[in-house]
């Protein structure tokens, strides 16, 4: 008696299959996948002949999920998932045995004396050690850290636990409004004040802890933020403000990186400031070149680098 074996499916079919069922139409799913319509559509068929199963369920106008393809959705992604995890470990074990270093940073953390000088020390210490830097959104800063597409990177904390820090600057937090706001004729401002004029938001991926921060979200007296449109990069950030849908708070130093027309910084008198830090995932503080990094950022430090603005 023969015996039929299926084979397994591919992570490449798996990843077709979660994008179809966010379109739910082979021809959107197709152009974001950049593929032919035909092609995805025989991955697909071979993804069920290799499961056993029919996933979609094709009419001549819709395209819906079976019961089957609904079931299995979840675990697609949680495979898809661990092998995204699994490359990302495997990069970095790859980039410790070979020396190489992938730095991020966001906004103008990569201009700042502090990460250039840090930067310059190990480069320095460790002249075998190759560095890339990658500017990151702020929907990924702290998600390229803990999924290890980048091993260390400048960061304003708060972070959430699983990450440490060393301090590198101190600096006062400003106000960002756009030039047709009423209170952008003060030369300074106080937190009440700013009560009640919605803040630009963060992708959900962003911690919440950390955006609170920035948001100043409790108020000191208790109230909370009233959020305005959702920014995923300092230019859309800017262009919202000076658009005047919402305001925002930013290190000072923003002052001089980012003048934009329709925009203005106010010192706020009673705004707790902020800092910068160069980040790692905790469990890997003892790896060759985190700890290398880790050194020239204390060595900094120590020559007097880390500073207050």
């Amino acid at each position: 008696m023969g015996v039929s074996v299926s084979k397994e499916p591919s992570v490449h079919q798996l990843r077709l299959f979660l994008t179809l069922s966010e379109e739910l139409h082979f021809g959107r799913a197709a152009a974001r996948l950049f593929i032919t319509q035909p092609a995805l559509s025989q991955q697909i068929r071979e993804l069920e002949k290799r499961l056993g199963v029919r996933v979609v369920e094709r009419t001549s106008r819709t395209l819906t999920l079976t019961e089957a393809g609904q079931v299995l959705l979840p675990e697609a992604r949680a495979a898809v998932a661990a092998v995204d995890r699994l490359r990302h470990v495997a990069d970095a074990q790859l980039r410790q045995v070979s020396g190489r270093l992938v730095v991020g940073t966001m906004g103008a953390e990569a201009s700042m004396a502090h990460t250039r000088a840090v930067l310059s020390l190990l480069q320095d210490r460790h002249p075998e050690t190759t560095v890339r830097l990658v500017n990151l959104a702020f929907g990924d800063h702290l998600a390229a850290l803990a999924q290890q597409e980048v091993d260390v990177v400048f960061v304003r904390p708060p972070v959430t636990d699983d990450i440490e820090l060393h301090h590198l600057a101190t600096e006062p937090r400003v106000a960002c409004l756009s030039t047709g706001h009423p209170l952008a004729i003060l030369p300074r401002l106080t937190l009440a004040q700013l009560s009640g004029v919605p803040v630009v938001d963060m992708p959900e991926q962003v911690p919440r802890l950390w955006w609170d921060f920035w948001a100043v979200d409790p108020r000191p007296d208790g109230s909370r933020v009233r959020y305005g449109p959702v920014v995923t990069d300092m230019e859309s950030l800017l262009h919202t403000v000076a658009a005047g849908e919402a305001m925002c708070f930013l290190p000072k130093a923003a002052r001089e990186y980012f003048p934009r027309a329709g925009i203005r910084y106010i010192d706020v008198t009673d705004l707790t400031p902020s800092t910068s830090a160069l980040a790692w995932l905790r469990r890997r503080r003892a790896e060759s070149t985190i700890k290398a990094i880790r050194h020239a950022a204390q060595e900094a430090t120590n020559q007097g680098y880390s500073e207050t603005i």
